[in-house]
């Protein structure tokens, strides 16, 4: 509460002037998206937090509010549910009907703290809202993260019906940045179609968004592209062309010293496996594990799977 009454007191001793500056305040404001490393949630919270005094001095409401999503969205990731929902307390009583896409964001960051702790029915509406205010407000990049979300959190066999509503948007709308959604987009849909067992029509978009990463240039995005391409071989009992991927990623991956999560050895392991080399399949598996056990995702929901990977290599 003390945070916000002297927030709402800037905003106060600003007066006018505040507003009618507000515009050009917003330029020279950083913009934090850009400082998002997902695979290092802990980094860019410190990185955000440096910006809120910047942010309060700014008086720009929809900047401060907007920069607290996301640093509810980092603690998030780290799994610090409470510490999420707190920070998200902060945004709302500032939100009002004027500050649309600050209102949209605080609906997605709350519904994927719910839906990531395991609450995805208290999340849906928070989605289903943020998408409609998104859509009436021609918010593109925001109404297809909503639609994305939705896809996420429903049952197998209603996903490829929001995967089809998110992709028809992405491959219409004239913004740019939604239109990056496409990759994403596209590698999503390939596991609705696997949750399926529908492996052919999986291996088409994943297929589809590896050329896409490609054409981007995203090291990393394409990386998993590739991954998932060839885990998909594994579904469809195309070993050796499965194996041979996970090989060529597992050797660029230490070529360019880009970091590893353990996937890719979980996967050269199950292949080596499925081919009868227990022995070199071992010596995959214990790498994978020692990788992944550190994975608070797996840990609190794939626990079988970690405990597989440590008999397998022999831990």
């Amino acid at each position: 509460m003390k945070i916000i009454l002297n927030f709402i007191a800037i905003l106060l001793i600003a007066g006018c002037a505040s507003i009618s500056t507000t515009k050009k305040q917003v330029k020279s404001l950083p913009d934090f998206d850009t400082l998002w490393d997902y695979n290092d949630p802990e980094q860019t919270e410190i990185k955000f937090r440096e910006l809120i005094p910047i942010a309060k001095e700014s008086g720009d409401v929809s900047y401060y509010a907007q920069l607290l999503t996301q640093i509810a969205r980092t603690e998030g990731l780290q799994r610090k549910f409470e510490d999420a929902h707190k920070t998200l307390d902060i945004i709302e009583p500032l939100l009002t009907n004027e500050l649309v896409v600050a209102r949209v964001r605080y609906l997605l960051e709350r519904g994927r703290v719910y839906n990531s702790s395991n609450h995805p029915d208290r999340a849906k509406p928070l989605f289903s809202e943020a998408w409609k205010l998104a859509e009436v407000n021609k918010e593109d990049f925001y109404a297809i993260d909503a639609v994305h979300m939705l896809q996420i959190i429903e049952v197998p066999e209603k996903k490829l019906e929001w995967a089809n509503i998110a992709i028809e948007m992405a491959e219409k709308t004239t913004d740019e940045r939604a239109k990056n959604w496409l990759g994403s987009l596209y590698n999503n849909t390939g596991w609705a179609y696997n949750g399926l067992k529908q492996y052919d029509k999986a291996l088409e978009m994943f297929k589809k968004s590896l050329k896409w990463q490609e054409e981007k240039g995203d090291v990393y995005g394409t990386i998993i592209a590739k991954w998932t391409t060839a885990r998909t071989y594994r579904s469809l009992d195309r070993i050796d062309e499965a194996l041979e991927i996970q090989r060529a990623l597992a050797k660029e991956i230490e070529q360019k010293g880009l970091e590893t999560d353990g996937y890719v050895y979980e996967e050269l392991g199950e292949c080596l496996l499925l081919l009868e080399k227990k022995e070199e399949a071992r010596k995959y598996f214990k790498i994978a594990y020692d990788f992944l056990s550190k994975n608070e995702w797996l840990k609190a929901n794939e626990p079988e799977r970690l405990e597989r990977l440590k008999e397998l290599g022999g831990n």
